[in-house]
């Protein structure tokens, strides 16, 4: 009885490690391994805040009565009663008999009145009012901007002081091209278990991971064919003497034989040496999204 458990016992523990070597099929196991990044998890992790729509502007505020305004009601009143005294007691309505009189003194109520109209016109006409300045070359929301966000010329130097450490020589498209034929290339290797070509694109320490893999897996096969492949420049830095790529793959992937093919999403970071001459880029660490 007790070989047969102990016989169920290993039967069993050999068919986990069979399940377990048989989901590490690609390069790398599928898993993290290699040096690891904490920019590549918090970029994925911290998704984009959405855009906020700019404040309206205020509106602008009505003129305040002018001062002399003011006086127009007491202005009115003393021309009104002007004219009243002129008229009672001036005697410019009195009799027939003093014709010439009551003439002169149409002609002074007339002359009067003229003069309180253009008075009240001349204090209720519109004073000019005084227009924001302007900087040369640049329009009302140009100007409404930089206050608001505090920007302008003064800010210049200090958003230059953030400066990259992408080296200026790093160009995309010919690292992008590269890196996919890579990528490729390593899958038929891990495949074919050839550690000697494999040594030649990866670091010291990758290399060492990689083959604890193959030797773990032994004789038995492997297949992988990369059905689509996408690949993308998540960030280029200095470190020391080290230029790092980090370069998200996606795609599809199938990594058994008359499978399906399986979506898969994980970033490469590959670092060159700057002080040595002709340095390969070397991969230093896969990490899973």
């Amino acid at each position: 009885m007790k070989k047969i458990l102990s016989l169920c016992f290993v039967a069993l523990l050999s068919f986990g490690l069979a399940v377990q070597d048989a989901d590490a099929k690609r390069f790398g196991g599928g898993g993290n391994i290699g040096k690891q990044r904490s920019s590549t998890s918090q970029q994925t992790a911290t998704p984009p805040k959405p855009a906020q729509a700019p404040a309206a502007a205020p509106a602008p505020a009505a003129p305040a009565p002018s001062g002399a305004s003011k006086w127009l009601g007491p202005l009115a009143g003393l021309a009104a009663g002007g004219l009243l005294a002129s008229m009672f007691m001036g005697g410019g309505m009195g009799g027939l008999g003093g014709l010439g009189g009551g003439m002169g003194n149409i002609l002074m109520m007339l002359a009067i009145g003229a003069g309180v109209f253009f008075i009240i016109r001349m204090l209720r006409k519109p004073q000019p009012q005084a227009q924001p300045m302007q900087y040369a070359g640049m329009g009302e929301q140009t100007v409404t901007n930089m206050v608001n966000t505090g920007g302008g010329a003064s800010d210049m130097p200090a958003a230059a002081a953030v400066a990259s450490t992408r080296p200026a020589w790093f160009e995309d498209e010919p690292f992008l091209r590269e890196a996919k034929v890579h990528f490729i290339r390593l899958q038929d290797d891990y495949d074919r278990s050839d550690l000697n070509d494999i040594r030649e694109y990866v670091t010291p320490e990758m290399f060492a991971e990689i083959n604890m893999q193959i030797r773990e897996r032994g004789d038995k096969p492997n297949k992988t064919e990369v059905v689509t492949l996408n690949a993308a420049i998540q960030e280029v830095v200095t470190e020391g003497d080290w230029v790092i790529a980090s370069v998200h793959f996606s795609g599809m992937i199938r990594e058994e034989i008359g499978a399906a093919a399986e979506p898969f999403s994980e970033v490469w970071h590959i670092q060159k040496s700057q002080s040595q001459t002709n340095a390969s880029w070397l991969i230093s660490g896969i990490q899973q999204l």
